[in-house]
């Protein structure tokens, strides 16, 4: 089984701090590795984290803001000295194509690698590809700024005792999986007398934003939901001044939305330790954790 797993490779939001680095977030899921908002500093994050730069197969960017992107033409760059064989996939809002440009073009080396760029003018899908399905919303931030929604396709699921009841077994299981209906001694059995449907899991990131109702229909039902805190409720003035939100906040999002679990991120440097936000938001939405740098989340089948 390829793994999966959440590594946050940054945390912080407007500027870096002793232990905290712009923000990054790589989720490796079904055998590709998903990089979200690679800040500055991202590609030095991946060896301190001891994960392998190649790993890197789509690039999703929230919006243009430094540190939500910054780190994009070095990990492009990196990627073109590994000579990786495998298209990289880049999804971004589609009127930040010149910032796009100017992070792929911003310095000189000879271009290898195979980008293959998404830039996103409406919410809803924007690819469904077999292996994910990718959906945006647009959020309420001062820039265009997305949120995201990740999801793996639905699997069929068999159950071994009905199997057995009927007397399928063998080839005769992929063939049932394939055709839909089987033939055994003289009787149809139909895939759904002996299957059920396995809904795959979605992951969330919504970050840069006010409270809206587009996060929470974005989240909506979401295994993982990666949601910006960057103030404690006390500066819930700050927050909305600067369109983001507390954590207090960003916990009303994951108990309306039903999400099964919040990982608190995108943490303001005038805070030292982002537990605070953990405990502010678990009085709300128990199943809280915090992110921190390098730290690795399960996010298991």
């Amino acid at each position: 089984m390829s793994v999966r797993d959440i590594t946050i490779l940054g945390c912080s939001s407007q500027q870096p701090t002793r232990h905290r680095n712009h923000g990054a977030y790589l989720i490796r899921w079904n055998g590709e590795g998903i990089l979200i908002d690679p800040g500055e500093g991202t590609q030095r994050q991946f060896i301190f984290a001891e994960v392998a730069p190649p790993v890197v197969t789509r690039i999703l960017i929230s919006h243009f803001h430094g540190d939500h992107c910054l780190g994009v033409g070095s990990m492009l760059m990196r990627l073109n000295l590994d000579k990786v064989k495998h298209p990289i996939h880049c999804y971004y809002p589609a009127s930040g194509k010149k910032n796009f440009d100017c992070l792929r073009y911003g310095c000189i080396y000879r271009e290898n690698i195979n980008v293959v760029e998404h830039p996103v003018k409406k919410a809803g899908l924007v690819e469904d590809d077999g292996k994910f399905r990718i959906e945006s919303a647009f959020l309420q931030h001062g820039v265009e700024n997305i949120g995201w929604r990740i999801t793996e396709p639905d699997t069929i699921k068999f159950n071994r005792e009905a199997l057995k009841k009927f007397g399928i077994d063998g080839p005769n299981v992929r063939k049932l999986e394939k055709e839909g209906r089987l033939e055994v001694e003289g009787r149809i059995v139909a895939l759904e007398e002996v299957s059920y449907v396995r809904p795959g899991d979605s992951l969330a990131y919504v970050v840069d934003t006010r409270p809206c109702k587009e996060a929470i229909e974005l989240a909506r039902g979401a295994k993982v939901l990666i949601c910006e805190s960057t103030y404690l409720d006390k500066d819930r003035d700050l927050a909305h001044e600067y369109m983001h939100m507390t954590a207090l906040q960003a916990a009303h999002i994951a108990k309306e939305a039903g999400v099964q679990q919040l990982i608190l991120t995108h943490f303001s440097a005038r805070y030292r330790d982002p537990e605070e936000m953990g405990v502010e938001a678990r009085t709300i939405f128990p199943n809280t954790v915090v992110a921190e740098d390098l730290k690795r989340f399960p996010f298991p089948k």
